[in-house]
């Protein structure tokens, strides 16, 4: 397993709208980012955890969902946007899913970061689902590195 990262952005946002602050200062998404491969997310606030989630979609689009939701379809989208105006946002890409079902990777090692931060504390605050698989040492040592 082949987990690139963490590629870091500032986050300033409200309830609907967020802006974002590359590495290099500038006000976009980029590198892994902006790749369709599985990606394992880390929103963090004074350097704790507050959510950790998955997508396959660039970053850009999966935060317009979550700050779009209305709640209309059942989705509320971040529960965190309604606390916090500013976070830090930490991305992995899983370079090499060699599996048929490549999210189901990815998931796992989501669940394992969410527990290990569980085990040094709390859960992350804006925590709002977990996808519990079997996971292998292999999934636990990504967590860990994470």
């Amino acid at each position: 397993m082949k987990i690139a990262g963490p590629e870091r952005y500032k986050l300033s946002f409200d309830t609907k709208t967020f802006l974002v602050t590359c590495s290099r200062g500038t006000p976009k998404f980029s590198g892994l980012a902006t790749t369709k491969l599985p990606k394992l997310y880390i929103v963090s606030v004074e350097a704790k955890p507050i959510y950790v989630g998955v997508t396959r979609q660039s970053m850009r689009t999966r935060f317009h969902l979550g700050f779009n939701a209305t709640g209309e379809s059942g989705y509320h989208g971040y529960a965190w946007r309604h606390k916090f105006k500013e976070a830090v946002l930490d991305i992995w890409c899983h370079e090499d899913p060699l599996t048929e079902n490549p999210e189901r990777e990815i998931e796992t090692v989501d669940a394992e970061v969410v527990f290990l931060t569980r085990c040094a504390g709390q859960w992350p605050e804006g925590q709002t689902e977990i996808h519990f698989h079997p996971s292998t040492e292999e999934h636990c040592k990504a967590a860990a590195d994470i």
